[in-house]
């Protein structure tokens, strides 16, 4: 009788016991598949009313890395391997022409909710984003179509996103978020001797699935 007691009693206290989530100090590093997707528009492509540029979604590693100001508070960078795009248009029918990569830091401030003790932390972010955009190149059907130059504008703009982490143990955590950035570029290229310039919003939403580790 007395073997069963205690056998309930440390059943029970493991069953109560409580993983510790993220608190105040401790550093928190996430990676995981992360997939943007644009939601893009752009201005008059050589200046012929109804043409337009149009930028594929493409999926790489995601990388986060944040440190607990406090048990709700965090500063977190959002960094990936490089995205690569590919640029289209409607114009004279032409489709894919370009492609390019692009690395998307971003620096936000999160809240979380709940206490430092709980399994689930749901969170929300606010910050800004830096898009760097690099390795600009014209494929085939942009060069016979005449076009030459390409480059586009690095971009500041704002961002926010939204996750939670579902804790494994005291160092492994389970992970989703969503985060949106405005992202803003303007494309510049030439058409024969002529340059041109098009404004291009991109304003992503990037989803990312993964894990993490906190210490």
């Amino acid at each position: 009788m007395k073997k069963t007691v205690c056998g309930l009693a440390i059943l029970t206290a493991l069953m109560s016991t409580n993983v510790l989530a993220h608190k105040e100090g401790d550093i928190i590093i996430r990676a995981g598949a992360a997939m943007v997707s644009p939601n893009d528009s752009s201005g008059d492509v050589l200046n012929t009313s109804g043409s337009k540029f149009g930028v594929d979604s493409d999926t790489q590693l995601g990388l986060t890395i944040g440190y607990m100001i406090t048990d709700n508070i965090s500063f977190e960078v959002l960094a990936a391997t490089p995205f690569s795009h590919t640029i289209s248009t409607n114009h004279g029918g032409l489709g894919d022409i370009a492609d390019t990569k692009h690395l998307p830091p971003t620096f936000m401030l999160q809240y979380y909710f709940g206490d430092a003790d709980s399994d689930f932390r749901p969170y929300v972010g606010a910050g800004i984003n830096y898009t760097v955009f690099f390795d600009e190149e014209l494929n085939s059907t942009g060069k016979t179509a005449g076009l030459s130059d390409l480059s586009l504008d690095d971009s500041w703009g704002l961002a926010a996103n939204i996750g939670a982490d579902y804790m494994l143990n005291d160092d492994w955590f389970l992970n989703a978020s969503v985060w949106y950035a405005d992202i803003d570029t303007t494309a510049t290229y030439k058409a024969g001797t002529t340059t041109f310039s098009t404004d291009v919003t991109i304003d992503p939403w990037v989803f990312m699935v993964g894990g993490g580790y906190q210490f």
